[in-house]
C-alpha cells in the first residue's frame, strides 16, 4: 500500500468490513469508520470516523480510511468524504487517494 501512516511502527491493526453495518471497524468494534452507499452502490459516502480516545494517536483513523478507499477502489465505486476527517485530514495528507474522490464530471473513473 502506498499510504504514509504517521504512528510508533506498531503492527498494523486489523480491519474488519462489516456490510450488515455498513462499516469498517477494528477488531474489537472500538474505532470505526461508517459509510452509506448511494447512487445505486457506486458511491461510498464515508460518514464519520469514530476511534476512542484511549486508542487515539496510534494511526487508527487513516487505517480505517485506507480500508474503505482501498475498497471502494476495488468495487470500481467512487467515494463521497462527507466525514470531516476524511476530508480535512487524511485526503490532505494522502493525496494520493483523490483519484477516487467522486465527482458529477467523472462518470466512470475506473
Amino acid at each position: 500500500m502506498a499510504t504514509t501512516v504517521s504512528g510508533g511502527g506498531a503492527e498494523v491493526p486489523k480491519i474488519v468490513w462489516n456490510e450488515r453495518q455498513q462499516r469498517f471497524e477494528t477488531e474489537d468494534k472500538k474505532a470505526y469508520i461508517q459509510y452509506q452507499l448511494r447512487d445505486g452502490g457506486k458511491v461510498m459516502d464515508i460518514l464519520h470516523t469514530f476511534v476512542p480516545s484511549s486508542k487515539r494517536g496510534l494511526g487508527l483513523a487513516s487505517h480505517l480510511c485506507v480500508s474503505a478507499f482501498t475498497h471502494a477502489h476495488s468495487h470500481s465505486m467512487s467515494v463521497l468524504p462527507t466525514c470531516t476527517y476524511v476530508s480535512d485530514t487524511f485526503l490532505p495528507r494522502n493525496p494520493s487517494w483523490k483519484s477516487v474522490l467522486h465527482s458529477d464530471d467523472l462518470k466512470s473513473n475506473i
